[in-house]
């Protein structure tokens, strides 16, 4: 039923002039201002980031950006002034740059990186 429809992806924030700075300035991407939101695209996905009153952080990451270098992009994000995730959990592991790498107890791709927007919602770059 929906296999061939256009669809496109949502999530809060509470503050959509730092969302638009965050998202437009700091990862560069072409952050268009609508009348309800932001609009973000990306290839061929458009993105809709919503300003909600109550809003509450996603506890899950709510977009990853997949890039060929993991560790060229955690460098250049930390240089913008992003600060990265540091895990020491008993299934999740991450270096000081806060880069994740596959274990027996974490298969995966070969790095991934969270961090998190203005309002607290979980990002991450990924090499896969």
């Amino acid at each position: 039923m929906f296999k061939h429809i256009k669809t496109f992806f949502s999530f809060s924030v509470d503050d959509l002039n730092k969302a638009k700075s965050f998202y437009g300035g700091i990862l560069g991407l072409g952050a268009e201002e609508t009348k309800e939101g932001l609009e973000l695209k990306l290839d061929d996905n458009r993105i809709f980031i919503y300003a909600k009153p109550n809003h509450v952080p996603a506890t899950f990451t709510v977009l990853n950006f997949v890039v060929d270098d993991i560790e060229k992009s955690v460098h250049e994000l930390s240089e913008a002034g992003v600060k990265f995730e540091i895990y020491n959990e008993d299934y999740i592991k991450t270096d000081k740059k806060g880069i994740a790498r596959p274990t027996d107890s974490m298969p995966g791709p070969a790095g991934i990186a969270w961090f998190k927007d203005p309002a607290g919602n979980f990002l991450s770059v990924i090499q896969e």
